[in-house]
């Protein structure tokens, strides 16, 4: 199994514009990639903050704790031998370009493995 390549925490957001803006203006964070329904910033190198319009606290769906990995099925394989449950997947979502398993915390606290379609998702502008 490979090791974790970088870091998302994901939050809900209620205005993703206004989000947008106070993550990139006001935080000065690089937008890395817009989803569409979720933008995600880069806070150090390898370590982002995600904010979506479809989490829901109210649902059970806030924070997500994402490992990005490039092998999501070895993480998986390691959670089951170790006596964690994977919750769904792993699958890929064509939605958001990505290949993903959730599991949670023993607190219930989602945490997903992801790898991205474009291993070029982070690179930094006019690289």
């Amino acid at each position: 199994m490979s090791s974790a390549d970088g870091q998302i925490t994901f939050l809900p957001c209620a205005d993703l514009a206004r989000s947008r803006a106070f993550y990139g203006d006001v935080l000065g964070l690089e937008l890395v990639l817009d989803q569409g329904t979720c933008n995600i910033f880069r806070v150090t190198g390898d370590s982002f903050i995600g904010v979506c319009e479809h989490l829901d606290p109210i649902e059970g769906r806030s924070a997500i704790f994402t490992i990005v990995a490039d092998d999501v099925d070895g993480w998986c394989k390691r959670i089951s031998d170790n006596g964690g449950r994977v919750e769904s997947g792993p699958a890929h979502s064509d939605r958001y370009h990505i290949y993903h398993a959730f599991i949670r915390d023993p607190d219930g606290n989602y945490i997903e493995i992801q790898r991205f379609d474009d291993p070029g998702w982070a690179a930094p502008k006019g690289s």
